[in-house]
């Protein structure tokens, strides 16, 4: 299972490699823009330049104007806009083998992106079998935005989380559940998802009298811990409470806007109308294919009666990422984390001969070269 992950992402990551020799505009960027001295540099740069900063200095939370601005980016850029759980584990593996913060973010990457794999697989196979967790896996290694799993991008941390606290809660291990689900909240604020999934998990489990109700109601009153000390302490250290979203609407122009942004994108790109907040014609192209795909695939999801764990963390995920105001093209990578998705066409592919699914993935995986590599560093900004 894990070589199936990991041949699937050599193919796509030697292909993304050689796109970006042969292009070569990497090398006129600045190094924290998509550009370095060597094409994997650029690994590491836009939200990798930022992760290393903290593996390095760590976080100083302020709310800085910017001298004069009146227009939509108002705040300087801070660090304490990235959750601490990744570019903390970076900082130990640092520690423990000597790699600069760039080595140590790639090393963390890799490896919880085979962990995410695992947890896919054991989330699938409980629902389709075996071969129905290789394909997931495989579905997982190519899907639109997986140039992040190898990337300095805390995408296969959260991913790896999210995957086994489903599991987790499906297999009633609701201490191990919490706990993961702590962890998650503190890799990206979309873990509002996950903790509200468990939350209504749980509640379910104590309405049915399953078990024991004090393990469940427990998980619930962990869960959110993570995702809630960090913004509170960003907001305590800034000196407002509402620093975190402050920041993220003022520095980034990131902001929950109902899906306003989202709509304008979908309406004007059709029509080859590219005059919308932060445009990128190709990125958002695949954007759009992407948006539209989950609404189907989470109606096959339903259909399948699984884990009420598992709808409501990809409903809820995907209404988080569209109703906020931010770089559309990268709902690619945003939407990367919903595993769950990857249920229905796992279980329609298991049916296919192996000459068959090595055919399918293998040119997923060329092509994701293209698609979830390029496209994501070098036209747009992920």
């Amino acid at each position: 299972m894990l070589a199936t992950y990991g041949v699937l992402k050599l193919v796509g990551f030697a292909v993304f490699m050689l796109l970006l020799d042969s292009a070569g505009d990497f090398r006129e960027k600045h190094p924290r823009f998509g550009g370095g001295a060597h094409p994997w540099d650029v690994l590491g740069s836009w939200d990798g330049w930022w992760y290393q900063q903290i593996a390095l200095f760590g976080y100083d939370p302020v709310l800085e104007p910017v001298p004069g601005a009146t227009g939509l980016i108002t705040l300087e850029g801070n660090s304490a806009a990235f959750f601490p759980l990744y570019p903390a584990l970076m900082r130990l593996v640092m520690e423990i083998t000597g790699l600069g913060p760039y080595g140590a973010g790639m090393a963390v990457s890799v490896v919880c992106s085979f962990a995410a794999a695992l947890g896919i697989h054991a989330v699938t196979a409980r629902l389709g079998g075996h071969r129905a967790g290789l394909v997931a896996v495989g579905l997982w290694a190519v899907w639109p935005g997986s140039g992040t799993e190898w990337a300095v991008y805390s995408e296969s941390l959260y991913t790896a989380l999210a995957a086994w606290a489903c599991w987790a809660v499906t297999t009633r291990r609701w201490a191990l559940a919490a706990v993961l689900t702590f962890a998650a909240g503190l890799t990206r604020p979309t873990a509002v998802a996950l903790v509200a999934a468990l939350g209504v998990a749980g509640l379910c489990a104590v309405l049915r009298r399953a078990e024991d109700w004090r393990r469940p109601l427990a998980a619930v009153a962990i869960a959110p811990l993570g995702v809630a000390g960090y913004l509170g302490w960003v907001g305590y250290r800034m000196g407002d409470w509402g620093g975190y979203t402050k920041l993220q609407e003022g520095a980034w122009g990131h902001t929950f806007d109902y899906g306003r942004h989202s709509l304008d994108v979908l309406t004007s790109l059709p029509v080859g109308h590219f005059d919308y907040l932060f445009a990128m014609p190709m990125e958002d192209t695949i954007g759009v294919g992407v948006v539209l795909l989950v609404p189907v695939l989470t109606v096959l999801l339903v259909r399948l009666r699984p884990p009420v764990v598992l709808v409501v963390y990809t409903v809820l995920s995907y209404l988080t990422v569209m109703g906020t105001q931010q770089y559309f093209g990268n709902v690619s990578r945003y939407l990367l984390p919903l595993f769950p998705l990857f249920v229905p066409l796992a279980l329609a592919m298991r049916r296919l001969s192996r000459s068959a699914l090595v055919t399918v993935l293998g040119t997923a995986a060329v092509a994701s070269g293209s698609y979830a590599g390029y496209v994501l560093f070098e036209l747009g900004v992920p």
